[in-house]
């Protein structure tokens, strides 16, 4: 009888050390360090990104040359990526209604988390690998613009990984910058328009350009706001500090005349440049993986423009 007990208390001991491991196992599993600083070499400086937990392994900063270029605010306002659906639904489109969103959503305001997931981050030397399960940017109820959310949950089932890469085929100031949007099985859309990168930046970048791919020459670009078929590069006045964007995926079929967004934000004394593709099919976008590689320029504004010509050169053979 002494004996029974014995392996009885044993086994009990037993199975809680197996619950406690097994707790404690999956809880580090679900919540991987999303806390990372990744550099490289760029010209006489380096780059410099960083990623948080509170952004859910989104970039919240990237300086180059001491200079901060990312205005990292809410849980909107990094360099990120999202999309947005139209669940089916004819009529208007509006981006906000249903849209996964990388760092997190719009009620984590400037709070110390996020309501996206990190599932994972890498971050060795100048590379960085994620996978995020993405919140949606407004809760079950909330409203843009007077038009509701589409969404019933807060945390998507939509997937987004990124490889970043500094230096790209010998341009030490470009980001080799590689998405993948995973779309899950169940839901049913039309139209999918992925944000592959947008960048929100101080409002100091106040100079808008265009690049012409032809040229390699710059033309100043109004404020639009909204997307023009030019890459774009936001600018200091003095030109000592700029960020440009070039894909060379664009332009989306049936989207020529768009792809590369600028917006100033004044009364939120922010400024951000965007690169957009979009899929429409009437009998239903597939689920599935959508990927696309956005090359980001840093530096001064000629350094820019010298990368961005260079792969348009590249990509144009």
């Amino acid at each position: 009888m002494l004996i029974h007990l014995c392996s009885t208390r044993f086994c009990y001991r037993g199975l809680l050390i197996l619950n406690l491991l097994f707790c404690f196992f999956n809880h580090c599993q679900a919540a991987p360090e999303g806390n990372a600083v990744v550099r490289g070499k760029a010209g006489d400086s380096e780059i410099v990104i960083t990623t948080t937990n509170r952004l859910a392994g989104a970039i919240h900063s990237l300086t180059w040359n001491g200079k901060e270029f990312i205005d990292s605010f809410d849980h909107g306002r990094q360099l990120q990526s999202a999309a947005s659906f139209d669940c089916g639904q004819p009529g208007e489109f509006w981006a906000e209604r249903f849209n996964p969103t990388e760092a997190g959503s719009r009620s984590d305001g400037v709070g110390p988390t996020s309501s996206s997931k990190l599932l994972r981050l890498q971050a060795r030397d100048n590379e960085l690998h994620s996978t995020t399960q993405m919140a949606f940017w407004l809760a079950p109820g909330q409203k843009s613009s007077g038009r509701p959310a589409l969404n019933t949950s807060i945390l998507s089932k939509h997937q987004i990984s990124k490889q970043v890469r500094i230096g790209y085929q010998g341009l030490d100031q470009v980001l080799d910058y590689r998405v993948t949007f995973t779309i899950p099985q169940g839901e049913r859309h039309n139209h999918a328009q992925f944000e592959a990168l947008t960048g929100y930046m101080p409002a100091e970048f106040e100079q808008f350009w265009k690049f012409n791919p032809q040229t390699g020459k710059l033309l100043p670009l109004d404020d639009g706001p909204g997307e023009q078929n030019d890459p774009v590069i936001l600018s200091t006045r003095d030109g000592k500090y700029a960020m440009g964007v070039f894909s060379p995926a664009q332009p989306s079929p049936g989207f020529e005349q768009v792809g590369y967004g600028r917006f100033r934000f004044p009364a939120a004394k922010v400024v951000k440049w965007n690169c957009v593709f979009r899929v429409k099919n009437p009998e239903g976008v597939a689920a599935g993986d959508y990927s696309f590689q956005v090359l980001v320029a840093v530096g001064t504004l000629e350094d820019v423009r010298s990368s961005l010509k260079s792969l348009a050169k590249e990509n144009t053979k």
